[in-house]
């Protein structure tokens, strides 16, 4: 396993001590330091693992099918852990975590259709754009917990974030999803051909088959009866 891979299973590690930081009241303090600013140091150390391991993958050239497909897993885990938590502790709409989680879970089900069918979906450059709102908009949204002024900054921030998710998932579709299609429908068109032409070979063994009896018949020599 690489440095890059290694980082990107870190940052997975990271969603359940996020969760349960922000989730599980007072608990974890034994500092002056609250939960909400604990938690927002893990979720910034765990946003910070996403762009160095992207880095060092590509200066060391260590890119990886394996990294490629983990890396926008273990980032829909930790937006998806930081919005839920967020839900529970009561600062944010339930149907806004919904929707930014839905689009998650459709993505990734286009990226496995596409690696299904030999396409290899990498992040877009709206895609990126998202992910970096969705790291601000959540972080104001972790400090507003406690300071309860920043909500309004923040779910303005929450709302660029549904603007950017809902354009980046229309990109993706609008980008792969003719491309998969067409795949698809390839592959079925070549298996009712081959399909078609075995019924074919089939049914030419079945008239040279039957030829050769009708040829025998006729073949035969007919013999008048013998006269005692």
């Amino acid at each position: 396993m690489n440095v890059p891979n290694a980082l990107t299973i870190l940052r997975i590690f990271f969603v359940p001590l996020l969760v349960a930081v922000l989730v599980e009241g007072n608990a974890w303090v034994n500092w002056s330091i609250t939960n909400e600013w604990l938690a927002l140091a893990i979720f910034l150390a765990a946003a910070g693992t996403d762009l160095l391991d992207g880095y060092l993958a590509r200066r060391w050239k260590q890119v990886t099918t394996v990294g490629t497909l983990l890396d926008p897993i273990a980032d829909k885990l930790l937006i998806s852990a930081a919005l839920i938590s967020l839900v529970q502790v009561g600062v944010l709409p339930g149907w806004m975590a919904i929707l930014i989680v839905g689009r998650e879970f459709a993505v990734s089900g286009l990226r496995q259709i596409a690696a299904a069918e030999g396409y290899l979906i990498k992040a877009s450059d709206l895609g990126k754009t998202k992910m970096f709102s969705q790291v601000v908009a959540v972080s104001c949204m972790l400090v507003a917990v406690r300071h309860p002024a920043l909500r309004v900054p923040g779910m303005v921030l929450m709302w660029i974030v549904v603007v950017f998710a809902m354009l980046s998932a229309i990109s993706y579709f609008r980008k792969f999803w003719h491309k998969v299609d067409e795949r698809i429908k390839l592959g079925r068109r070549r298996e009712l051909l081959a399909l078609e032409r075995k019924q074919q070979r089939t049914e030419r063994r079945q008239r040279r088959s039957k030829g050769s009896s009708n040829l025998g018949a006729a073949g035969t020599i007919w013999k008048p009866p013998e006269v005692n």
